[in-house]
């Protein structure tokens, strides 16, 4: 959609906005303030994790080198991976810091470690950002990155100057269902339903995306953070289907504060439908406490609400993390 003048609808004089037809539930201040106060309190107490949620470091990398050549895909926790696409390797919004937020005395604090170290991330092609929020965008991985200047790094627009200030040459800066080819991976933004922001005085400032990334005959869906709204089906008439779909299924309560911007595990899996994904995999949950639902809730309704749609277990994934998967196409009629 177009603005008069020929802008595109989702920009704005100051920044950005959500596609037409978001969910715009944006809670009065003090509201906000009272979930602040409650998610600083809790901070202190960190869940009890159960011993199969997570491999050792060892086992990790065991598994990732024990895949055939071609793609694959790594859950490094959180909204991480590794994805292996078309000859390259692929970083995926990597946050593997210890906490994510800007005062660290004050910010979430991660509860299991990320699968990998930065240091022992294998060699790496490009880093792709959905967008510049700490649990996605985190500066002490980003500063340990190693060879940071050979990579390609593909961001939403105006987020590329953050990542020339780190040293990174190759910085492509895109809008949404602009694309881009790294030799013969096609990476395109998509539109997402959140927000961006990193000081007091920058909301909205830079773009928020999801991506398609398409090689070697295989369509792979990564959401970054993102509420439902309509603009999913549009995404899938226009790209779909994909083969996989990577879905936020956590950091959903209370719905008066998340609505407007994160999907509950229910609504990731209508965004799988509404794309055309075939198989799902979740992600955004069970590696640091943002907001108020149990912390392993999350996988238990996605699970329900995959069956309920039609999904078979098998392609409604559920990874550990650390747990790597070779990734195939759909298999054709």
């Amino acid at each position: 959609m177009k603005q008069a003048g020929g802008k595109p609808y989702h920009h704005t004089a100051r920044g950005f906005r959500n596609p037409p037809g978001s969910p715009d539930r944006q809670p009065d201040f003090a509201t906000k303030w009272r979930f602040l106060r409650r998610m600083m309190r809790n901070a202190s107490q960190p869940p009890p994790v159960p011993a199969d949620h997570a491999l050792d470091r060892d086992a990790v990398l065991a598994g990732w080198n024990a895949l055939p050549p071609g793609p694959a895909l790594l859950w490094l926790g959180h909204a991480a991976f590794l994805l292996r696409l078309g000859g390259k390797t692929i970083l995926l919004d990597p946050y593997l810091g210890e906490v994510a937020g800007p005062i660290r005395r004050f910010s979430p604090r991660r509860f299991v470690p990320p699968a990998l170290k930065p240091e022992q991330l294998p060699p790496l092609d490009a880093v792709v950002i959905s967008h510049n929020h700490y649990d996605h965008l985190c500066v002490d991985t980003m500063r340990r990155l190693p060879h940071r200047h050979r990579l390609s790094v593909v961001v939403p627009l105006k987020l590329g100057r953050f990542f020339r200030r780190f040293g990174f040459r190759d910085v492509i800066e895109l809008d949404w269902h602009d694309g881009h080819a790294l030799g013969d991976l096609c990476i395109t933004a998509l539109p997402a339903i959140h927000w961006s922001k990193r000081t007091l005085f920058d909301a909205n400032r830079t773009l928020w995306a999801g991506f398609a990334l398409e090689a070697e005959g295989l369509r792979v869906y990564f959401s970054g953070d993102t509420a439902y709204g309509p603009v999913f089906r549009k995404i899938g008439e226009r790209y779909g289907p994909f083969d996989y779909g990577l879905v936020p299924i956590g950091a959903y309560e209370p719905q008066t504060i998340m609505a407007h911007h994160h999907a509950t595990p229910e609504e990731a899996v209508a965004i799988g439908r509404d794309i055309g994904a075939r198989r799902l995999v979740p992600m955004h949950w069970g590696t640091v406490i943002l907001t108020e639902e149990p912390p392993f809730e999350p996988p238990h309704r996605y699970r329900a609400a995959a069956r309920q749609a039609g999904y078979a277990d098998d392609d409604a994934w559920l990874l550990r993390i650390g747990e790597s998967r070779a990734l195939k196409p759909w298999p054709q009629n």
